[in-house]
């Protein structure tokens, strides 16, 4: 499940779950929402993946 994997992602880089919505999905609330029951899109799920799956720990929020 894509939120188990987050949570668990935001505890090893102990990043904020807004942050984290932010550089992942384009969406601060992201996380709140997964939450909450949102269900993602294939394309978000993928997007969401793809950035933990590539996560250096150096790239800055602007």
């Amino acid at each position: 499940m894509l939120i188990r994997s987050i949570e668990k992602f935001l505890r090893t880089h102990k990043m904020a779950p807004t942050r984290f919505g932010r550089l992942a999905a384009r969406d601060p609330r992201f996380v709140l929402d997964l939450r909450m029951g949102r269900e993602p899109r294939p394309t978000v799920t993928r997007r969401v993946e793809h950035f933990m799956n590539t996560y250096q720990g150096n790239i800055d929020a602007g």
